[in-house]
């Protein structure tokens, strides 16, 4: 650009100098133009100088030269914030789009590895539960009546995935904004593995407990059950097992999104030492949602009692007033021991507490979420009594300040098992293989219903706001995995799904005869 500058310049010089050639007073006027160029460009360079060195600007850019002494590189940026100008995160998207994998010849994804050098490990085991979630529908396949009439089952929104874009049609509100992050997880997969995911069409339903009841479809004379998507599920019922809003965060108690929590409540353990924590166990929660939780309560330190537990309330309106300055999880890594304990249902706290480094006392439940199925008693946790949880918890307690290296095994041993296996990449791989497993069987065609809506990281996060927003930022997946999914193990046959049933049901057996043992045995 100054090229062109100085060649209309010196242009209109020569037009100037022609126009006056009779005259023989030119050299002045010569001599002005010559030091007015040169005070020009000197201004101009030194004026680049102090932009370079205040980081503005490139001298060697200015100069038309290939700059080889010094190269900037940018800062790496931890925390994502979503731009005053949205439509850079829409841009981005439009850029993973570009690096979908092609279909191969027979119409489904292609699904090698993007990287050469990094081959994809092994599903953990808590995969295989996914063909067992699907198995309802393994012979018949799931039709479009069927999917209606999940619809009919209460669901609060409809995912359709076409062509690598994600569209909604809610029905109705969930609970707080559990709808909002979960939608917002399911962006996050496409935009971590993009072009990845077939098409498909599911119905989720984000309350807490199943609705799909096994009994209402046993025999051959019973239709085929509705396949309906939710956070839990149990024994008795077919509902398909999904990960819970809160791994992309539950802004409405400030617990921040699965990633940056696990980092903190890491650090919280190195905080307080094994040999260093309180030797009892410890409970914080809400017990006016179920009667079990109330029934804990019973169990807490008195002037007559000691359960060896340290129970406390948690006031969650109280929290929100006060800035939840006393529910850090990271600092609630400080006993020996951590009840889990259900609530309505299966419990968002429960990944929290296991990840403490602390021996989790885990209250037999009902429900299970998508990856306590691939967890051992006496090896990942220490089961209690439900029918009698304070003589269950004081035994619990004993055993561990007696037992404490096999206790602190225990406790290091679930932690490390939600750290490695239960990390939001594995959550990543989870929904992904789960989909891909669910699309197989859909017998018809997705398709946009009426008053269906697209929706992108652009749509949801950026008219959101306060924690809602941070949380988004936060957990919004910045660029593509560079390798495939995890490997999907194979399911289990009859014979190794008894012998997983049968493990857990002996440890359980073999801390309650320990436990009858202990008491029969006191004067």
């Amino acid at each position: 650009m100054l090229q062109r500058k100085s060649m209309k310049r010196n242009n209109n010089s020569d037009a100037h100098t022609n126009r006056h050639a009779s005259l023989k007073t030119t050299s002045y006027p010569g001599k002005r133009i010559v030091k007015a160029t040169l005070f020009f460009v000197s201004c101009l360079l030194i004026s680049a100088g102090l932009l370079d060195l205040l980081g503005c600007f490139d001298s060697t850019t200015f100069a038309g030269l290939k700059q080889v002494a010094t190269i900037r590189k940018q800062p790496i940026t931890t925390h994502h914030k979503f731009p005053d100008q949205c439509d850079v995160v829409q841009n981005q998207t439009q850029q993973q789009k570009r690096q979908q994998l092609p279909m191969s010849e027979d119409g489904t994804k292609n699904d090698k590895a993007r990287s050469s050098h990094s081959r994809p490990s092994t599903c953990p085991s808590y995969f295989r539960w996914i063909h067992e979630d699907l198995r309802p529908w393994r012979e018949t396949g799931i039709t479009r009546g069927m999917l209606e009439k999940a619809r009919n089952n209460k669901a609060h929104f409809r995912v359709i995935i076409l062509d690598g874009k994600v569209y909604v049609k809610k029905y109705r509100k969930s609970i707080d904004t559990r709808d909002v992050f979960t939608l917002w997880g399911i962006l996050q997969l496409l935009r971590w593995y993009p072009g990845r995911l077939p098409d498909l069409e599911l119905m989720f339903d984000a309350n807490d407990r199943p609705t799909v009841r096994s009994n209402d479809y046993r025999g051959q004379q019973h239709p085929a059950p509705p396949p309906i998507f939710r956070y839990c599920s149990d024994d008795a019922s077919l509902d398909i097992v999904f990960p819970d809003w809160s791994f992309w965060g539950w802004a409405e108690v400030n617990i921040k999104p699965w990633a940056k929590s696990m980092v903190a409540i890491q650090e919280g353990n190195k905080m307080t030492p094994w040999k260093d924590r309180v030797a009892y166990a410890y409970w914080r929660g809400n017990p006016n949602v179920a009667p079990t939780r109330r029934d804990l309560l019973t169990c807490n330190v008195s002037d007559q009692q000691d359960w060896n537990t340290r129970l406390y309330i948690n006031d969650w309106i109280r929290e929100s007033r006060e800035g939840f300055k006393n529910s850090n999880l990271e600092n609630q890594c400080t006993h020996r021991y951590k009840i889990y304990i259900e609530g309505w249902a299966w419990s968002v706290s429960e990944k929290y507490i296991m990840a403490c480094d602390s021996m989790t006392l885990y209250v037999r439940p009902r429900y299970y979420d998508f990856f306590i199925r691939g967890m051992m008693p006496l090896q990942h946790y220490w089961p209690i009594r439900d029918n009698s949880k304070c003589t269950s918890l004081k035994h619990a307690v004993h055993w561990g300040n007696t037992h404490s290296d096999q206790a602190r095994k225990i406790g290091e041993e679930g932690s490390r098992y939600i750290r490695e296996e239960v990390n939001i990449e594995h959550v990543y791989d989870y929904m992904f293989h789960l989909m891909n497993e669910y699309a197989k069987l859909l017998k018809f065609k997705p398709e946009i219903p009426w008053g269906a809506t697209e929706i992108t990281p652009d749509s949801m996060g950026c008219p959101a706001t306060g924690r809602w927003r941070d949380f988004m930022e936060e957990s919004m997946v910045m660029s593509p995995c560079e390798v495939s999914p995890c490997e999907m193990p194979l399911p289990y046959s009859p014979v190794e799904l008894r012998e997983v049933l049968e493990r857990k049901a002996n440890a359980t057996r073999q801390v309650e005869l320990w436990e009858d043992q202990y008491y029969s045995n006191k004067p």
